[in-house]
């Protein structure tokens, strides 16, 4: 099986809720330095691991519960292939 690689590009929108929940999820990380969740994010500041998290949640459907609103969050998307 052969595997491409595209870049992409989202633009998003969260709620105040959200953010609180993805805030209070990095604190609780921050009290476990030794979990997986650390590996490659141990230079990153809270606001990038809060949004990351929220971007994670999102395209990962965890948002996406009622099929009429779930569009809501992803506003738009860019793609280009790599090599293009």
């Amino acid at each position: 099986m052969e595997t491409q690689r595209i870049k992409t590009c989202f633009t998003i929108t969260f709620t105040d809720e959200q953010f609180s929940r993805a805030k209070a999820y990095v604190e609780d990380m921050r009290r476990h330095p030794k979990r997986v969740f650390w590996k490659g994010k141990e230079s990153k500041t809270d606001q990038e691991l809060i949004v990351e998290q929220i971007a994670h949640r999102i395209l990962s459907g965890f948002y996406n519960d009622d099929p009429l609103t779930s569009g809501r969050y992803i506003v738009g998307m860019d793609a280009v292939k790599n090599g293009d």
